[in-house]
């Protein structure tokens, strides 16, 4: 019989945890100290106080935690001494059925990795949905962790033990994320869509309007139909609409979809003359389709099926909740194919530019052709603009971005507010000279002006805390080994929670690099190509983001968000909050290793569905 909550809050202390035995291995301390914590009304809780009681041991006990584990194809498995845990996740993994030269790859990685950090190399050979990670996935990642810091390896040791120990309370218990995995799923179908080029060397690019990018379009409108969606549209710019009605507008009386729009048109119209309430509204929501080049599978689209899975269920339970739900999936947000970053979620509010139209990609298509050939109808776009008073506001699920909450070894957190930025385009001129003639103090060295103002961009933004800066485009033009430079070209990128800090930011480093070019006798050139005002959460939505993630047990974490989302783009016309979900790999996106787990997402579609119940309640 699997194990129940009750059984764990209930059994005398003594004795309970006997009934986590083998959650980690050989490691008894850490559920005795979890449970020190109860009661846990929730599994999620019960996981976030075995994360607690790892990370309040100390050095010395997680350093004795990672050396109870064995290492990977080690001495363990060939004396047949695992434990019955390790023993099955590592026959799932096939490491008990290696090649020789699989064998003797991991044997002189495993002798490596002890060399460097005097602990062997751990990792959840589940992998993020449970069922097992590839031989050469394993091989690759033991590779790639040698190159880490000893720090941070012994934190990414720690973090895939309690991933080891999650799955193994999942069994336990006899919980399985069930939705979880199917939003993985959905990624990883959707995933096989990659632009020619990069399909053949086995990476994720999807650019607006390519032939992935409307294969993807026409897949989401299939998923969308199947889960239950009344209406499914692919719109005049590529954006995926799908609309589950509300109760009141559902029509069921088999009717066609358009006949049933029709007549619930004409039922709210005489509803509102009658009685003088409005039409019923709907809640919208989303996030993009679209990639960056070579990059990860869930920036965005988690926004989607997140969303898309809590409708389906909804649908299977033949639910209507008082508001209607709008799932758009967003055709353009990263800017890849053309420069019209936001376009999809930009057209809802508004703020497609026709001068769009005439932009060329690479190969001297225009946008206009684009949209042409995929059939979409431009003249449309001006009526894609919504309504405000038709809508609750806007809520967004999406990956992290970023390594807050891998290092916290939090799966959920609410976000406060998109961050405001501003982005230059600059250059510095001095005097190319001979690097072996020209004396130091007579030198005009365009990149040291460079590099003395990115020094002080790094302190500076520091000072505020949460402000970021970044110099990531750095070339000296026609450089050479043996010459001073004399022209410098880079970009900033400056970014802080209000807009108030970003251009105190902004003045504070611009004003240093005045300074910097006077005393070296430098000219200067800083031309802002981008800038967005900061995007502060709903109150009212960013609480009941709040109660959601309580209610899963887990402590509210609330951050603002560093990275650009559509949701900043709806904040224009709408009341709008996010939530966060955890990203493995250090939280890195716009990479191929970006990543999260099957039970982040179940919880992330849990909090999705408390959400609605929280707004069907306060909109009856």
């Amino acid at each position: 019989m699997p194990l129940t909550l009750d059984e764990i809050n209930t059994a005398p202390l003594a004795d309970a945890p006997r009934l986590l035995d083998g959650i980690y291995e050989h490691s008894p301390w850490v559920a005795e100290e979890a449970l020190t914590q109860r009661p846990f009304a929730t599994l999620a809780q019960l996981k976030w106080a075995l994360v607690q009681a790892v990370q309040e041991a100390g050095v010395e006990a997680q350093l004795a935690l990672i050396r109870a584990h064995p290492e990977l194809a080690g001495k363990a498995m060939m004396s047949r001494t695992l434990t019955a845990e390790s023993t099955q996740e590592q026959n799932r993994a096939g490491l008990t059925d290696c090649t020789p030269d699989e064998f003797a790859r991991i044997q002189q990685l495993n002798a490596d990795y002890n060399a460097r950090f005097g602990f062997p190399f751990i990792l959840a050979v589940r992998g993020p949905r449970g069922t097992g990670l590839a031989k050469q996935q394993i091989i690759e990642t033991f590779a790639r962790r040698l190159a880490n810091h000893p720090d941070f390896e012994r934190a990414e040791a720690l973090r895939n033990i309690h991933r080891i120990a999650e799955i193994r309370l999942n069994e336990k218990f006899g919980q399985e994320p069930r939705l979880g995995n199917e939003v993985w799923d959905w990624h990883e179908r959707l995933a096989r869509h990659s632009d020619q080029g990069h399909a053949e060397k086995g990476q994720l690019t999807v650019t607006y309007l390519t032939e992935a990018h409307r294969a993807c379009a026409e897949q989401l409108s299939q998923w969308m139909r199947e889960s239950g969606f009344d209406e499914v549209q692919i719109d005049a710019v590529g954006n995926v609409v799908g609309r589950y009605r509300p109760a009141q507008a559902a029509g069921a009386d088999g009717a066609s979809a358009a006949a049933r729009e029709a007549a619930n048109r004409q039922e709210g119209d005489a509803a509102n003359d009658a009685t003088g309430a409005p039409p019923a509204q709907y809640l919208l929501t989303g996030s993009h389709y679209d990639t960056v080049r070579n990059g990860g599978k869930y920036d965005g689209r988690l926004g989607i099926f997140v969303p898309m899975a809590c409708v389906r269920e909804l649908h299977r339970a033949g639910r209507r909740l008082p508001f209607g739900i709008e799932v758009v999936a967003f055709a353009e947000e990263e800017g890849q194919r053309y420069k019209a970053t936001f376009l999809g979620s930009g057209a809802l509010v508004g703020a497609f530019d026709p001068a769009w139209l005439d932009q060329e990609d690479a190969e001297g298509i225009t946008m206009r052709k684009a949209m042409e050939d995929a059939g979409l109808c431009i003249a449309e776009i001006p009526r894609l603009k919504r309504d405000p008073a038709d809508y609750l506001g806007y809520v967004e699920v999406h990956i992290e971005q970023g390594p807050v909450l891998n290092e916290m070894g939090l799966p959920l957190a609410v976000v406060t507010s998109i961050n405001a930025s501003s982005r230059y385009r600059c250059s510095i001129t001095g005097m190319a000279s001979h690097a072996g003639t020209t004396p130091m103090k007579r030198r005009r060295d365009a990149a040291a002006a460079a590099a003395e103002l990115l020094v002080y961009m790094e302190q500076r933004a520091t000072q505020d805390g949460d402000s970021v800066a970044t110099m990531g485009m750095l070339q000296v033009p026609d450089g050479s080994v043996n010459v001073v430079p004399g022209r410098c070209e880079f970009s900033l990128d400056l970014r802080a929670p209000s807009d108030t800090q970003r251009d105190a930011l902004v003045a504070d480093v611009l004003q240093k690099l005045n300074e910097i070019c006077q005393r070296r006798g430098l000219q200067y050139v800083a031309e802002r190509s981008m800038q967005a005002s900061c995007a502060p959460s709903d109150a009212t939505l960013q609480a009941h983001w709040e109660a959601a993630v309580a209610k899963l047990g887990l402590p509210v974490h609330r951050m603002p968000s560093g990275a650009g989302h559509d949701a900043m783009k709806i904040h224009q016309i709408l009341p709008q909050a996010m939530l966060f979900v955890r990203g493995e790999n250090n939280g890195i996106s716009h990479n191929p290793l970006e990543s999260t787990t099957a039970d982040d997402m179940q919880l992330a579609v849990q909090a999705f569905s408390d959400v609605l119940q929280q707004l069907a309640q306060e909109h009856p």
